[in-house]
């Protein structure tokens, strides 16, 4: 696995991506047991071998009027390309910085470094100890017949307005959207209108947790909603 020349037509900065960054392989109950390049991750090979579990995280940012941030996936993405989704969604890697495990410091460490590189979101626009993490997943999902997903799946919340420049590497479109913008976005998906397609980590939230929290974000009783010890098992 791992051969370049097999994915010569990927774009040149996912493909620096995909084999530059190790992500944090864990087993189910999120102890770290090794790392592996981000390609050998989202091989479905590798995943349906059961040796691709690894940590993600994704990040649901509210601007002040508590309107969701979401943003659609670049064209050049090699998983999920095109899809809309929560603000924010990638990897802590397997350094120091990324796998500190007290007050889940690594991951925020990971969220505040990519919102800065997928959104252009000053990291003093977003402080690390400013993102609360509200619970995790585990969840698995295709994206084609070679790539998908399996990842323990930090959820964090964050309130902040923010300044945001997109890098077209990373990312086609962003907006912000109201609990009815997002209804309504998902009826679309649900009935095939206007192409519009979203990521399955981003459905299951939804699903199974966004509204409420979404109420102790207005609230500001975010910390009632937190649920650091259950690993939620969820299949899309």
């Amino acid at each position: 696995m791992g051969d370049v020349l097999a994915d010569s037509t990927m774009d040149a900065v996912q493909r620096r991506l995909m084999f530059e960054d190790e992500c944090i392989l864990v087993d189910e109950s999120d102890n770290v047991i090794g790392h592996d390049s981000k390609y050998n991750c989202h091989l479905m090979e590798t995943i349906n071998a059961g040796k691709a579990l690894h940590r993600a995280f994704s990040v649901f940012l509210f601007n002040s009027k508590y309107e969701l941030l979401l943003q659609q996936r670049s064209a050049t993405k090699v998983t999920f390309p095109l899809v809309w989704t929560n603000t924010c969604c990638s990897h802590p890697l397997y350094r120091e910085s990324e796998l500190m495990k007290e007050d889940v410091l690594g991951v925020r460490n990971a969220a505040q470094r990519k919102l800065l590189d997928e959104l252009g979101i000053p990291a003093e626009d977003v402080p690390v100890d400013q993102f609360t993490p509200l619970g995790r997943m585990l969840y698995k999902a295709p994206s084609d017949g070679k790539w998908g997903e399996h990842e323990l799946d930090y959820l964090l919340f964050i309130v902040r307005d923010v300044t945001v420049k997109p890098n077209p590497d990373e990312v086609a479109d962003a907006k912000y959207v109201s609990r009815e913008d997002l209804k309504e976005i998902f009826r679309k998906a649900d009935a095939g209108e206007e192409g519009v397609t979203l990521s399955p980590w981003f459905r299951l939230v939804v699903d199974n947790f966004l509204y409420k929290w979404w109420d102790h974000v207005e609230k500001g009783t975010l910390n009632e909603a937190v649920d650091m010890e259950t690993i939620h098992k969820l299949i899309e």
